[in-house]
């Protein structure tokens, strides 16, 4: 007889694990408290953002995360676009933290290429070329449609590995290797927690020991009255530069930093860089804004949203995009600088959680590497 595992949690970073565990031949059963999923999973870019992750492990788990991502809606019909990705200089200290990370990817064996202007009028009608000194654009960067994919994997991780879900179950608590829902008890060799922030209710004293916040961002989503309109790429301002672990490599931005926070202060404060992709409906997502803390307002503020959509503006051609939703999302986000948590409560039970804004783009790989802790 297999061995028995219960995931919590039916966002990306459950569904990444429920898989990783029936791969390795574990018998899955996943529990959601709403009846779909809902949160963090559903409420962002899309983006597969390799280009986002330092070299070294977190980029090696991003690619092979992509691998998995696109495995899984080959299978499927899924729809994925690998788009790439464009930063944009508008600026010369942008264009020079953009010229020292194409040096330093080049060394790193990143697929990245310069692009002057001429080279991205050529390439990218989507861009503003008022103003524009250059781009630097990465081949690694994909698109999928979150509120589609987070949707279709639990089909397809039932029908082709045996898992089965749970819906509208909520987890009242955990017990060494018993599992309490409403009025049933479950039984599994082994638990995992994958539940965002919600794992505060079921462990309030660790969660108060972690070094761990919550972040609120604030997106948007539009769509164009041109027919068949092709965003082309996935598109980023200059403050995306300040925003990624990965552009920290460079010794030119502290210098850009220090002018944002100077001329840029509302855009620091609030968080906010400002990146658009496009999905297989032709919607444009935009955003977005950081705010941290362990409670939120519900309400969006209008003010975060003129400040996107201004910037935008200055690196995309918007005139002809209608906004047609607005939203926003909350997840767990580190404080100490560590990438996600991935904590043994006892023999039977582990936390993963706390991977910030990045679970799409490392969830699967990250799945991976912590199923082989638990099973060694």
């Amino acid at each position: 007889m297999n061995n028995k595992a219960i995931v919590i949690g039916a966002g990306i970073v459950g569904l990444a694990t429920a898989r990783a565990l029936a791969l390795k031949g574990f018998e899955v059963t996943v529990f959601e408290k709403n009846e779909y999923a809902v949160g963090a999973s559903i409420r962002n870019f899309g983006m597969i953002w390799p280009i986002g992750q330092p070299s070294g492990s977190l980029y090696n788990r991003a690619i092979r995360s992509k691998e998995i991502w696109k495995e899984i809606a080959n299978n499927i019909g899924l729809w994925y676009n690998e788009s790439g990705s464009l930063h944009t200089a508008y600026f010369e200290d942008e264009w020079r933290v953009l010229q020292e990370l194409y040096e330093i990817f080049n060394q790193q064996n990143r697929p990245v290429q310069l692009l002057n202007k001429a080279d991205i009028t050529e390439k990218f009608s989507c861009v503003n070329t008022t103003n524009l000194i250059g781009g630097l654009y990465s081949s690694t960067e994909m698109i999928v449609n979150p509120r589609a994919a987070i949707a279709a994997i639990p089909n397809y991780l039932s029908t082709e590995l045996g898992v089965k879900f749970f819906w509208g179950k909520t987890v009242a608590r955990v017990e060494n290797n018993k599992v309490f829902v409403a009025n049933e008890i479950f039984v599994a060799d082994k638990i995992i927690v994958c539940s965002g922030a919600d794992f505060e209710t079921l462990y309030p004293a660790l969660f108060e020991s972690f070094s761990i916040t919550k972040c609120k961002l604030q997106m948007m989503r539009f769509k164009s009255t041109k027919p068949n309109y092709k965003l082309e790429t996935s598109l980023c301002g200059g403050l995306s530069l300040i925003h990624y672990n990965s552009f920290k490599a460079a010794s030119t931005l502290p210098i850009l930093q220090k002018r944002y926070t100077t001329e840029m202060e509302e855009y620091v404060t609030n968080g906010i860089h400002v990146m658009v992709s496009q999905n297989n409906l032709g919607e444009l997502t935009v955003g977005d804004s950081h705010e941290y803390g362990l409670t939120h307002h519900p309400f969006d503020s209008v003010y975060i949203n003129q400040l996107i959509q201004a910037y935008l503006q200055q690196f995309a051609n918007t005139n002809h995009w209608q906004l047609i939703e607005t939203w926003n999302g909350i997840y767990p986000k580190m404080t100490n600088g560590a990438t996600e948590i991935f904590y043994k409560v006892s023999d039977t039970t582990y936390i993963l959680n706390g991977i910030g804004g990045a679970g799409m783009t490392l969830s699967f790989g990250l799945a991976e590497e912590c199923v082989e802790q638990i099973i060694a």
